[in-house]
């Protein structure tokens, strides 16, 4: 096949085309505009770059269309390109977002952030951290005294990354009918605890990382950050930076599924690679945040019992 003829192929397939077709389902809850996340049983694939690319998020697999093609059975490019050529022509369905895109230019990450208000008892972002992630006041006006949360649209939340100088640079988006990362924003690791803290405990969310603050009762020798669901190059390099701290012990706790198993042997490596202490901190349920779910409510029970 010639090279025209290729690239041709390549723009008139989107990878979202191959998984479809192969029995694929979109998980519109765990999927952003710019990352649509597909499963098919225990398998996952993430598809970026407006559809023409990808890459497996439990394995070191990415791509284009091609190579899609190839990693999901073609033996061969030539196989891919038989596969990728019987699918033009196919329209994979379109997510329905519950939030509209932004019809105006944006202004700086930065300059974003500082625009958004710090959440406030009884506000929309306040009672969504409270009452539907059970996170107690104590954490939130934690998370706020260390400058990590802001107010989002329709009682979301934001929960900030910064790099090593502090610098905001992005954010994890959180709220009833919306999950995201901050447009043009670059992901890292929130961080809520004191800094230098010889104990670093990564979780995959913002929301994971105040719940086991939250069941820990934030404890003092600990830094709680999360990767936002992602690993960045980044990431790692942050992840190393506090490997190298003298005395330091990586705590994975990332969810209790194949992906946050996944994501604890990468901290262990590191861990390994600095001559750091490593240990495995696994939630019983899901993640931290159903954890915390499941303690406030058997509290709660325990309370009006006591009470008669």
């Amino acid at each position: 096949m010639e090279k025209k003829d290729i690239e041709e192929l390549r723009a008139k397939v989107a990878c979202a085309a191959v998984l479809e077709k192969g029995g694929w389902k979109i998980d519109l809850k765990e999927s952003t505009r710019r990352a649509l996340k597909y499963r098919r049983g225990a398998d996952i694939i993430i598809v970026i770059h407006d559809g023409r690319g990808w890459f497996d998020p439990l394995s070191p697999a990415k791509g284009d269309v091609f190579d899609l093609a190839e990693h999901l059975g073609a033996s061969g490019f030539p196989e891919a390109c038989d596969c990728v050529a019987a699918l033009v022509g196919f329209v994979p369905s379109s997510p329905i977002w519950t939030r509209a895109s932004r019809p105006t230019a944006l202004t700086s990450v930065a300059d974003r952030w500082a625009y958004r208000t710090v959440p406030r008892p009884g506000s929309a972002t306040w009672r969504y951290l409270a009452d539907q992630r059970c996170i107690p006041d104590s954490i939130i006006a934690a998370a706020i005294a260390h400058g990590r949360l802001r107010e989002g649209p329709q009682g979301s939340m934001w929960a900030a990354h910064d790099d090593p100088a502090g610098r905001v640079i992005g954010w994890e988006e959180r709220g009833p009918r919306w999950r995201g990362f901050a447009t043009d924003g670059t992901k890292e690791l929130f961080r809520l605890g004191r800094v230098g803290s010889q104990r670093i405990c990564i979780t995959e969310a913002a929301i994971d990382a105040m719940s086991l603050a939250a069941i820990e009762v934030l404890r003092d020798d600990t830094l709680y950050v999360s990767t936002g669901g992602g690993w960045s190059p980044a990431t790692d390099e942050a992840i190393r930076g506090l490997a190298r701290h003298a005395n330091a012990r990586l705590v994975a706790a990332t969810d209790n599924n194949r992906q946050g198993d996944v994501y604890a042997d990468r901290i262990r490596t590191i861990a390994a690679e600095a001559t750091a202490l490593y240990a495995r901190a696994r939630p019983r349920a899901g993640d931290w945040n159903e954890d915390l779910k499941i303690l406030v409510m058997r509290l709660e029970k325990e309370l009006v019992v006591a009470n008669g």
